[in-house]
C-alpha cells in the first residue's frame, strides 16, 4: 500500500504532530506499505523545517491549499488517505477547510477522531457529520468514543474501528538511573508533561502537594512542558505565571519544578521513565484521549488520574487509580500512599506495562494497516488476529496434540504426524510475520515430532503416538505421508532459517522414494504441494522435478477420466479435503508451465466452488456422512468440517495468483466467514480472542469440541486470508505458453 497521513507533523509542538509522525513512521516500516507521506498543517505564522517525508504542506486558512493537495495525492499514486482530525487545526469556521480536501478525494479515506465531542456546536455537528459520511473507516481511541459517535451522530458501527493511541516499545525500568541522570536523585518524583493550559488541572495537583509533602518530605512534582502555543499567543505566559504564584503561596518552592519547553522524544522517555507516579489530573470527563497517559502508562509507570473517558477506559483493570475531579487532597493522599508504599508502586507500574503491550506503536501499525485494507475493500469484512492462545494450550514439549474434549486437550488420544505437519505448515506461514517468536519456540518442536515419526527402515512416516510416546504403527497412511512431505517442503522454502531448510531438504528427499507406488489422490496432491515449494528453492534437484511431472499428469489424468459433462471432479464422489486436488493441480501447473494444468485446476475449482455452495449463497461443504456414497448426486450436507473451508480458501488463494478475476477473493470470504456463522446452522465455530474452533456441525449443533484438525484449519485460513490482503490490488494472470513446454508424464 501506499498512505498519506493528512495532519499536523514535527517540528510543530503539539500532540497531534507527535501522534502524526509516530504512526506515519510505524506504518512506513511495515514489509506491505510501499510508501507512505505527510501533508503537514501550517498554523498561522508557523515556519517549520519539516523532514523529507512531509511531502506537501497546507497554510491554515488557505482553502484553494486544499484542493491543492488533494491533486498531489493523486498525481502521486496513493492508495488510502489517513486523515488526523482535531478541532483547531484546520481552517475556515469549526476546521471546515478540510471539507473541500475530502470531496475531492478519489481514494478512500480512514479518519482518525481525536476528539469525539458529544455537545456540538452546529458548525462541529456540520463538519464531523461530513466526515463521518466520506470516511470508509472511522478510528477512535476509546469506546467512550464509539458510543458517542452512534448515540449523538448516528454513526454506522460497521465504520468505527477502536485504536487505542500508539506508545513506545521500551522496556520497564526502576527510575534510580533516570534520576541520576536528570538531577532528581534523592527524590521521589511526580510528573505532568504536555502542553500546558487550564484545562490539564496542574493547579489541583499543585493545592494536592502539601498532603503529599506531609508522607513523603522529599516528594517533588515536576511539570514539564511549554504552554500551547494558541494559548500563549492569546494569553502569554498569565497561566503559567499564576501557577507559580500559587507554588510561593503554598510555600512549595523547591517541591514544584517547571520545565518550560517542547522536549523531543528521547528526552521525554528519559523524564517518565523517572518518575515514580504520573498524574493526569483533568479537569472535565469529555477528554476522549490523551498521549501523555497512553505514554506513561505504557512505560509502567503507575498514573493517578481524575476519571475523564480515556483514563476511565484505561485505568479501572487496577493499573492505575482514579480520583474525583477538582479533589486536591483526594489526589494527594492516592499520591502519597503509592509514594510511600513501594510494593503497591512496582506493581501498579507492572500492570500497567503489561497491559499496554498490544498498544505499542509496532501493533498500532498493524491495525491501522488492517483498518487501511478493510477501507480499500469496505465491501468485505475485516480479519480477526492471528490468535494463539487454544494453539499454545494443546501442545507439550512432544508436539501437538491430537483432539480435545470441549477446549481441553485431550490426552488419551495422543498425537498423530498429521496435525504436527500442519502445524509446521502454519509455522513457516507466520515466521516472518509479529509472531515469530512463537514461531521460534513452536517450529522446532513439530520438526522433531516428523524427525521422530520417520521409519528408515520403512522409508515411511508413521501417523499416531500414544500420550506415552509410544508409535502405534510402523507406516502410517499414504495421504498422512503426503501431507508430512507438505510441510517438509515449505520448510525447505524458508530462507530465514537455513538450518530448518537443510534438515527439511535432507529428509524430504529420502521421503520420496516410495511417492510413485501411492495411489491416493490426496497424497498425490499434498506431495505436489510440498514439491512446489521444493522445486520451487531448489531448482536443480531434476529427479524432483521429474516427479512433480509424473504426479501431476496422474493427478490430471485422474480428472479427465472420471469427468462429464456435469462432473468435473477426480473421483466419483466427494470427500474430504477436496480442494486441495484443485490446487495442487494450479500449482504444479504454475510451477511447471503447464497452462493445461492450470486451466483444468481452475475449471474443477469453479465447479467445486459451485457444489460447495447453498440456495442462499453460503458456503456448504461436502458432508462427512456421504463420504461412503460412491456416486454423483449432489453430496449430504452434514457433518461439516472445518477442513473444507481451509482447504478451499487455499484453492481459491492459489488461482489468484494465476487468474485475475475477484471471484477468488469473494469465494475465499465466502468460505473463511463459514466459521463466523454464515453457514447453515447460523453459528460461529470460532472463538476469535482465543483461535479454538469447533470441530465441525451436525444437522442440529455445532461438535464442542476443539481439536487440533479444525484449530489449525481455522489458523491456517487466516494466515491464508492475510495472504490474499497482502497481494491486493489483484495480480495480473500469470502468462502461460499456449501449449505445456513440458511433457506431462500420466504414469510412473
Amino acid at each position: 500500500m501506499r498512505v498519506v497521513f493528512i495532519g499536523n507533523a514535527l517540528p510543530r509542538r503539539c500532540g497531534i504532530a507527535t501522534f502524526t509522525t509516530d504512526l506515519e513512521l510505524a506504518v512506513r516500516h511495515l514489509d506491505d506499505v510501499a510508501q507512505t507521506a505527510i501533508i503537514a498543517m501550517c498554523d498561522p505564522g508557523g515556519q517549520y523545517a519539516f523532514p523529507p517525508h512531509v511531502r506537501w504542506s497546507i497554510a491554515q486558512e488557505d482553502a484553494g491549499g486544499y484542493l491543492a493537495a488533494a491533486d498531489f495525492i493523486h498525481e502521486q499514486g496513493f492508495d488510502v488517505a489517513s486523515l488526523q482530525h482535531e478541532f483547531g487545526i484546520y481552517g475556515g469556521e469549526a476546521g471546515d477547510h478540510i471539507l473541500g480536501l475530502i470531496a475531492a478525494l478519489r481514494i478512500p479515506l480512514v479518519t482518525t477522531l481525536h476528539t469525539v465531542l458529544d455537545r456540538p456546536s452546529d458548525a462541529q455537528r456540520k463538519v464531523t457529520m461530513a466526515i463521518l459520511a466520506a470516511s470508509a473507516r472511522v478510528v477512535v481511541m476509546a469506546q467512550k468514543g464509539r458510543s458517542v459517535l452512534i448515540d449523538i451522530y448516528g454513526a454506522d458501527p460497521g465504520k468505527i474501528v477502536v485504536i487505542p493511541h500508539g506508545i513506545p516499545d521500551m522496556p520497564l525500568i526502576i527510575p534510580q538511573q533516570a534520576k541520576e541522570k536528570l538531577g532528581f536523585s534523592g527524590h521521589r518524583v511526580i510528573l505532568t508533561f504536555g502542553l500546558i493550559s487550564p484545562n490539564k488541572g496542574i493547579e489541583t495537583m499543585i493545592e494536592a502537594m502539601p498532603v503529599v509533602l506531609a508522607a513523603a518530605p522529599d516528594a517533588v512534582y515536576v511539570v514539564m512542558g511549554a504552554t500551547h502555543p494558541t494559548l500563549l499567543r492569546e494569553a502569554g505566559e498569565a497561566y503559567r505565571e499564576s501557577l507559580i504564584a500559587r507554588v510561593h503561596d503554598l510555600g512549595l518552592v523547591g517541591h514544584v519544578v517547571f520545565l518550560n519547553r517542547f522536549v523531543d522524544r528521547p528526552e521525554l522517555l528519559q523524564h517518565i521513565a523517572m518518575c515514580d507516579v504520573y498524574v493526569t489530573p483533568y479537569l472535565a470527563e469529555s477528554q476522549m484521549t490523551s498521549g501523555t497517559l497512553a505514554y506513561s502508562h505504557g512505560l509502567g509507570r503507575p498514573v493517578v488520574s481524575t476519571p475523564y473517558w480515556h483514563a476511565l477506559e484505561l485505568l479501572t483493570d487496577g493499573s492505575g487509580a482514579l480520583v474525583p475531579f477538582g479533589d486536591a487532597d483526594g489526589l494527594g493522599a492516592v499520591v502519597a500512599d503509592l509514594l510511600t508504599d513501594e510494593g503497591s508502586r512496582l506493581a501498579m507500574g507492572r500492570r500497567a506495562y503489561v497491559a499496554s503491550r498490544a498498544m505499542t506503536w509496532g501493533n498500532t501499525a498493524l491495525r491501522y494497516r488492517d483498518a487501511f485494507r478493510a477501507a480499500c475493500r469496505k465491501s468485505l469484512p475485516a480479519l480477526p488476529v492471528l490468535p494463539l492462545d487454544h494453539f499454545a494450550a494443546m501442545c507439550d514439549d512432544t508436539g501437538l496434540f491430537q483432539h480435545a474434549v470441549y477446549g481441553i486437550p485431550d490426552r488419551s488420544h495422543g498425537y498423530c504426524i498429521d496435525d504436527n505437519a500442519r502445524a509446521l505448515l502454519l509455522c513457516c506461514g507466520m515466521a516472518a510475520g509479529t509472531q515469530a517468536d512463537v514461531v521460534k519456540t513452536m517450529q522446532p518442536r513439530f520438526a522433531a515430532f516428523i524427525q521422530h515419526g520417520w521409519n528408515p527402515d520403512a522409508s515411511r512416516f508413521r501417523n499416531f503416538m500414544g500420550y506415552d510416546r509410544r508409535w502405534l504403527e510402523d507406516v502410517g497412511s499414504e495421504d498422512s505421508h503426503g501431507r508430512t512431505l507438505w510441510a517438509l517442503g515449505a520448510s525447505v522454502a524458508q530462507r530465514h532459517d537455513p538450518q530448518l531448510a537443510q534438515w527439511a531438504g535432507a529428509l524430504f528427499e529420502r521421503a520420496l522414494a516410495k511417492l510413485k507406488a501411492f495411489t491416493s489422490p490426496r497424497a498425490w496432491a499434498f506431495a505436489l504441494l510440498g514439491l512446489s515449494f521444493y522445486c520451487g528453492a531448489r531448482p536443480n534437484n531434476h529427479e524432483a522435478r521429474r516427479l512433480q511431472l509424473t504426479l501431476g499428469g496422474r493427478l490430471h489424468a485422474r480428472l479427465l477420466a472420471c469427468e462429464s459433462q456435469d462432473w468435473v471432479w477426480f473421483e466419483d464422489r466427494l470427500t474430504y479435503d477436496n480442494a486441495r486436488l484443485c490446487e495442487a493441480l494450479i500449482v504444479t501447473g504454475k510451477g511447471c508451465g503447464s497452462r493445461d494444468l492450470v486451466d483444468d485446476g481452475l475449471r474443477s475449482l469453479r465447479w467445486l466452488l459451485n457444489r460447495q455452495t447453498a440456495p442462499e449463497g453460503h458456503f456448504r461443504p461436502a458432508g462427512s456422512q456421504g463420504f461412503l456414497l460412491i456416486s454423483r448426486e449432489t453430496p449430504l450436507c452434514f457433518d461439516q468440517q472445518p477442513l473444507e473451508a481451509c482447504a478451499t480458501i487455499a484453492a481459491c488463494l492459489a488461482a489468484s495468483f494465476v487468474d485475475g478475476a475477484p471471484l477468488w477473493h469473494v469465494e475465499a470470504h465466502k468460505a473463511f466467514a463459514w466459521f463466523t456463522g454464515a453457514n447453515d446452522l447460523g453459528v460461529s465455530l470460532v472463538d476469535i480472542a482465543t483461535g479454538s474452533c469447533r470441530d465441525g456441525l451436525h444437522p442440529d449443533r455445532a461438535n464442542e469440541n476443539r481439536g487440533a484438525e479444525s484449530l489449525l484449519s481455522y489458523l491456517l485460513s487466516i494466515s491464508d486470508m492475510r495472504q490474499f490482503e497482502r497481494d491486493l490490488p489483484w495480480p495480473a494472470a500469470i502468462r502461460l505458453p499456449d501449449a505445456s513446454l513440458l511433457t506431462l508424464h500420466h504414469a510412473g
